[in-house]
């Protein structure tokens, strides 16, 4: 089973917000997940990023790969592998 980290997305019409979340690669983007590790608002100015570092460490270092977005919000979070 390949594991991903990637966005879910919340919100209202023309308003996202986002659920950082681990979910099967398989799965659809607003589907079945295993775990949320944090959330993304990029409404707000400065976008909002709040992450669970101790959750994220762990699916890292489990293999889960994140998303080319996910893996920029971690890196400005100071999230690294």
């Amino acid at each position: 089973m390949a594991v991903k980290i990637r966005l879910k997305r919340m919100g209202q019409k023309k308003a996202p917000f986002y659920r950082i979340i681990v979910a099967d690669s398989r799965s659809p983007r607003d589907g079945r997940f295993i775990e949320e590790i944090g959330t993304y608002d990029p409404s707000t100015e400065p976008s909002t990023v709040k992450v669970n570092d101790e959750l994220a460490q762990k699916w890292l270092s489990n293999g889960a790969q994140p998303t080319d977005t996910v893996a920029r919000l971690f890196k400005s979070a100071g999230i690294t592998k």
